[in-house]
């Protein structure tokens, strides 16, 4: 596990001063995760989204290590295009030092608009680490649903009303399983309100020889509509609930990093959010139990896994 001795030493690579949102857990993240790296040189590419806009308004910028702003749709075309880069000069002997790569993006430009610049980063087998910083929907733009959105969920362009009460009707994609479907050598789902869950799974991440994902449930005070300083509750809740389990898959094999003493109902994690209010309405109380059952059915499904492995 992370040594917080030993992390307080690191440089601090994302300054204070970002126009991120109270409450963001995305800034939470970039910070931590650039701890973990050590003193090790690191270059960050980022997709468009909150942690870009918020961080590198022009002529200022929160990072103070190599940053590459991309489109929306190619953080991770970039990375392995730079990490290539870095490759071939190191084998011409015109660069010395060891550097890592890290690719940051928002589920939008993760699960939808980036997957297919991911999925080739990851088949290629760069040396980078891809984390999704998980809001679960298209927050900088006016929080339009995504793959990431759960089922039940508000949004603008999913609203609860009276064409659609429930909200969004599909579950949520499966990116984790599909980044593990990839056979890449390391694959991990962490949370925002675990610092060390998180931070342990960078490092071992960035110490892959080979491409690595974190996919990182990192709460949105304004899509989901929370009180600010709620944010480490709500996430700690999703894994209480096993709405989003804390495990990772190293070579293939399946570890659960967070078991819960007790698994608390969905409920306890959706009654804090705005975003699924109308679920809680007696009409709605169908909908509550699909989910109950999918995530029921997900986590035993997980805990086999694990086991087998």
């Amino acid at each position: 596990m992370a040594n917080l001795k030993e992390l307080s030493k690191n440089q601090e690579r994302l300054t204070g001063g970002h126009r991120l949102c109270a409450g963001c857990g995305a800034g939470i993240v970039a910070r931590q995760a650039m701890i973990a790296a050590g003193n090790t040189p690191v270059v960050v590419t980022s997709a468009t989204g909150c942690l870009e806009v918020s961080t590198t308004i022009f002529p200022y910028t929160s990072w103070e290590t190599a940053f590459f702003h991309s489109a929306f749709e190619n953080s991770a075309a970039t990375c392995s295009g730079i990490e290539t880069a870095y490759r071939s000069l190191k084998e011409q002997g015109k660069i010395t030092e060891d550097i890592r790569f890290i690719a940051f993006g928002g589920d939008g430009g993760t699960y939808d608009i980036g997957l297919q610049s991911l999925s080739g980063a990851m088949e290629r087998g760069h040396r980078m680490l891809y984390i999704c910083y998980n809001n679960e929907a298209y927050m900088n733009t006016g929080i339009q649903r995504s793959g990431a959105t759960p089922k039940g969920a508000h949004t603008t362009t999913a609203p609860a009303g009276k064409v659609h009460p429930g909200g969004k009707e599909q579950n949520k994609k499966d990116l984790t399983e599909i980044m593990i479907a990839h056979n890449i050598p390391y694959v991990a789902q962490s949370y925002v309100g675990n610092w060390n869950d998180f931070v342990t799974k960078v490092q071992k991440a960035l110490a892959v020889d080979g491409p690595s994902f974190i996919n990182i449930l990192t709460p949105c005070r304004l899509g989901w509509n929370y009180k600010p300083e709620d944010t480490m509750i709500l996430a700690r809740l999703a894994v209480e609930t096993c709405i989003w389990p804390s495990f990772e898959v190293e070579n293939g094999v399946y570890k659960i990093n967070v078991m819960p003493k007790e698994k608390k109902p969905i409920t306890e994690f959706l009654k804090l959010q705005g975003r699924f209010k109308h679920l809680f309405k007696p009409e709605n109380a169908h909908i509550l139990e699909s989910i109950q059952s999918d995530v029921d059915f997900k986590w035993e499904r997980l805990q086999r896994r694990a086991s087998e492995s």
